[in-house]
């Protein structure tokens, strides 16, 4: 029996996915039981992947806006990072990459590798998110705007050479969390 009992809970919001509130209580390190309140939000649980070319040697990233960035303190509310998106319900995660792929940037991607999973944000996030890296031929690759429209999605296709992602990825020019893992994976592991 779990040590955890949930006192009361309820929904403070329910327009896209619920957000709820918790009173449980919970034994601390001593064993001592302490009450606790927390706001949970119930996201989908989602995938990302990293794509590139090998022989090229060519990253393929999006840009995209991001209210959230934009509010707590990045100028313009732009982020470069990795192609992601939600998981639908009775897909698996490889399924809903490859989808993402092709509504995202109008390729077709082979060769996924999963490099791991994670939850993004455990203290008040349900959505665990599952991270690939897959192969992209460049050279058939059309600099095109993607995204859907019903949406109102408008993603921008960001292909960076090896060295300028190193160098970003060093400055810490990138400040998506999904994408600095996946890049610090490729480039250490790959």
């Amino acid at each position: 029996m779990s040590p955890i009992q949930i006192l009361n809970r309820e929904t403070l919001s329910d327009q896209k996915y619920p957000l709820k509130t918790f009173t449980y209580l919970k034994p601390d390190a001593g064993g001592k039981i302490q009450e606790q309140n927390t706001e949970v939000y119930y996201r989908p649980d989602a995938v990302a992947v990293l794509l590139y070319d090998e022989a090229k040697q060519k990253l393929l990233l999006t840009k995209q806006f991001r209210l959230p960035a934009y509010l707590n303190g990045n100028e313009s509310g732009y982020l470069t990072e990795a192609c992601a998106g939600l998981i639908d319900e009775g897909e698996a995660p490889e399924q809903t990459i490859i989808r993402e792929a092709k509504e995202e940037l109008g390729i077709d991607i082979s060769n996924i590798q999963k490099t791991g999973a994670v939850y993004t944000s455990a203290g008040g996030i349900t959505e665990y998110l599952h991270l690939f890296v897959a192969a992209y031929d460049s050279s058939v690759f059309k600099n095109a705007v993607g995204g859907l429209a019903a949406e109102g999605e408008i993603i921008e296709p960001a292909e960076l050479n090896f060295d300028e992602a190193k160098t970003m990825l060093k400055a810490g020019q990138f400040n998506d969390v999904k994408t600095v893992m996946l890049l610090q994976y490729y480039f250490l592991f790959c």
